[in-house]
């Protein structure tokens, strides 16, 4: 969330930043709520002086009619002492749902815009194949997946309902060769490999800026427990520092999380939403950083040079699987709540005849680690604990990348052929053909 000192310094600013992501909010009510809480904790300050004067002041001899009006005037003090600290207790809790409700601020470069076709292309790597060309016609990962019997979403369906699934055979295979991959790649990079708890309490989903509850809520709540299954391995990293104190020397800290992933919400049906690619469950590598807040020897934040250095892991990744994709700079509107900017990886997806996100890369600055409570001593030689910055980045989602992968690198024979720099993992070439 956002320093409610910064919302009441810089309000126009905060209310423009909410409109340009379309996350409109009253800024100036909640910076009214503010200077009211300041003005009871002032005012409430000030009778407390005066009960201690009034205090003193009855030390030592005097009229009993005298310390008779000294005593009640102590207690209206002490009863107005109360009224003004529940007052104030209330504006608090009025300004914490406020100040949570805001948007995190916007980087500069973000393009305006709510809806996909505002993000702005930054780049793009490989060639989609022909496969005309290559005389044969290609088939999505639905179809390939019933000719080799990798994917079983019949069963999946009737034991867990729809958009649930059985991996089978190779698919298994690969499935745990991408995870070995990825975590190999993230380690070489200075990664720390974590398998995530796949429940977080609803205060930690809270803080990272995920919604527990509510009928826009994506998250599974478990029945008469205080827990959620957890929609991203960012959730359990983000929550394992809460509340504490780093050792400046210990950051950049550097996490590749295993997770489980579980959605309510697998989108419409359609094309673009067919098998794997919009499921209830799946499993994610994911990239997790605490870094400084300040700003490093190019004058940009640590944040943002962290940011470029997830964005070409996820590169580098998609590089040596062979997929062809484009790097997509994230419009303001559709940032979520926690983004400084985000950046997406699209994967050039044969059956869908276009890209599809595969990977997003966001650098949340202060945002979560200031709801989480996360500090670390700055290293500038300050005492004063600043919150850190924290980003996180998909480096493989297993259900995306399998789409990929199959359609990308089917044969004209049906098999699929394994990417040279996957071969180590798999143990083979290809799979079938059956």
């Amino acid at each position: 969330m956002l320093d409610i000192k910064f919302v009441a310094r810089n309000a126009e600013d905060v209310a423009a930043n909410c409109e340009r992501r379309h996350m409109p909010a009253d800024v100036e009510s909640l910076v009214k709520t503010y200077r009211e809480r300041n003005v009871a904790i002032e005012r409430m300050e000030a009778v407390r002086r005066q009960m201690n004067d009034n205090a003193r002041s009855m030390k030592g001899p005097m009229p009993q009619d005298e310390r008779q009006v000294l005593i009640q005037r102590g207690r209206d003090l002490k009863a107005e002492v109360a009224d003004l600290d529940r007052r104030a207790n209330e504006l608090k809790a009025a300004l914490d749902t406020g100040v949570r409700a805001l948007p995190n601020m916007t980087h500069p470069d973000v393009p305006a815009g709510k809806t996909d076709d505002d993000h702005v292309e930054l780049s793009r790597w490989g060639t989609p194949r022909d496969f005309g060309a290559e005389g044969f016609e290609a088939l999505d990962h639905v179809q390939l997946g019933e000719q080799l019997d990798l994917i079983d979403f019949e069963s999946g369906a009737s034991v867990a309902g729809q958009k649930f699934y059985f991996l089978r055979n190779e698919a298994v295979v690969l499935d745990l060769a991408l995870q070995r991959f990825a975590i190999d790649t993230l380690m070489r990079h200075g990664f720390t490999p974590v398998v995530t708890p796949d429940l977080a309490r609803p205060a930690i989903l809270e803080g990272i800026g995920f919604n527990p509850r509510g009928a826009e809520s994506q998250v599974y709540t478990i029945d008469g427990h205080d827990l959620c299954l957890v929609g991203t391995a960012e959730i359990p990293i983000g929550g394992m520092l809460a509340d504490k104190r780093l050792d400046p020397d210990v950051l950049p800290l550097k996490f590749a999380g295993i997770s489980h992933c579980f959605r309510t919400e697998a989108g419409a049906a359609g094309r673009h939403s067919r098998g794997l690619y919009r499921v209830h469950q799946f499993t994610k590598v994911e990239m997790f950083i605490f870094c400084h807040d300040q700003a490093g020897e190019d004058e940009r934040m640590f944040s943002e040079t962290c940011h470029d250095e997830l964005l070409a892991i996820e590169e580098e990744l998609m590089q040596a699987m062979e997929i062809p994709y484009r790097v997509i700079d994230v419009c303001a509107g559709d940032l979520g709540a926690p983004a400084y900017r985000k950046f997406d990886i699209e994967a050039w997806m044969p059956g869908r005849g276009a890209y599809g996100e595969v990977t997003s890369a966001s650098n949340c600055t202060d945002y979560q680690a200031r709801r989480l409570g996360i500090r670390a001593r700055p290293t500038d030689g300050g005492k004063k604990a600043r919150f850190v910055h924290t980003l996180n980045g998909t480096a493989i989602a297993i259900s995306r990348t399998l789409i990929s992968l199959l359609e990308n690198h089917q044969q004209a024979d049906g098999s699929i052929r394994i990417p040279e720099a996957l071969v180590p993992y798999v143990g083979a070439e290809q799979i079938g053909p059956r």
